[in-house]
């Protein structure tokens, strides 16, 4: 028979491998800080991870495989897939949660699109994806935009754009403002994405992130090795921002903490995930290829 001491000793030891193992991160498919500041949350295959207090957690409610995952002041937005007996059809479509990621509304395109590639303005309306198929709602592939939520979706002509589309940003404040990473380098439109100007060219464009004081743009490349730069969205010059040594890496994803500014996160392609609190001058790892620190 187990001494009570040793059993507690063992009960306590498999809760916390439990406990790891639920914030592991499989994959990162997005990254976003919650409205209040308090909460880094990054989705993964199996729902949501979150960085709080200086401690992982995973977030209550379903543990759907989230893709596109963007975050506004007041909501999170994603599409993906459905966790088991969830009530969701495959895929997503677009889906809505007002309350941090515990429940979700379905917002259309449910069982038709899944969208691996979507930005939203954190004080606008404004959603940005780039369709990879036609659907009831959206006649051809490329990009599109909505303002209400997803009733209706307007189609952009993006001229000017060339290379694979690797991310999307959209501005905080300025809904007509739209950013994309390619292949050929980081492209910014002015008017709803009907036009694209290349404002950077540095490498293979990754990440792109419109910082919330709404006049610059941060922008993770590839290029010989990997770079992360910020631009001012006045005279978009690249100024280099030092990274964290990375081997065979690159930034897929930043964020910033909209309570404290000079706070931001970038997730690597290799599922590990830095901290900066002076506005990217140096970086704390919390997460080492998926493994949460």
């Amino acid at each position: 028979m187990i001494p009570r001491a040793a059993l507690s000793f063992l009960l306590a030891a498999l809760a916390s491998a439990t406990f790891a193992e639920s914030v592991t991160l499989h994959h990162v498919h997005g990254m976003s800080y919650s409205g209040d500041g308090k909460r880094l949350m990054i989705p993964s295959h199996h729902g949501l991870a979150i960085y709080e207090n200086g401690k992982w957690s995973k977030m209550p409610g379903p543990e759907h495989d989230y893709m596109g995952f963007v975050a506004t002041a007041k909501n999170l937005y994603s599409s993906g897939h459905p966790a088991p007996r969830s009530g969701f059809k495959e895929p997503f479509g677009l889906i809505r949660s007002r309350d941090g990621g515990k429940t979700w509304d379905k917002l259309g395109l449910e069982g038709e699109t899944d969208f691996h590639l979507m930005a939203a303005g954190w004080n606008t309306n404004a959603i940005y994806v780039w369709n990879p198929e036609p659907s009831s709602r959206m006649k051809t592939t490329g990009l599109h935009s909505t303002f209400n939520d997803g009733f209706t979706w307007q189609r952009a002509a993006a001229t000017g754009l060339a290379g694979k589309i690797h991310a999307l940003a959209a501005h905080p404040d300025d809904r007509n403002m739209v950013a994309i990473a390619t292949s050929e380098g980081l492209y910014l439109s002015r008017n709803g994405g009907e036009r694209f100007d290349k404002v950077a060219g540095n490498g293979q464009g990754l990440a792109a992130f419109f910082d919330l004081d709404g006049q610059h743009i941060w922008y993770g490349a590839y290029g010989s090795r990997p770079t992360l730069s910020r631009l001012a969205l006045k005279e978009p010059v690249p100024l280099s921002v030092p990274l964290p040594p990375l081997t065979n890496d690159a930034v897929s994803y930043i964020a910033q903490n909209p309570a404290n500014r000079a706070e931001y996160a970038i997730a690597t392609f290799e599922r590990s995930v830095y901290l900066s609190k002076d506005g990217g001058q140096s970086w704390q790892q919390i997460a080492h290829r998926g493994t949460a620190r």
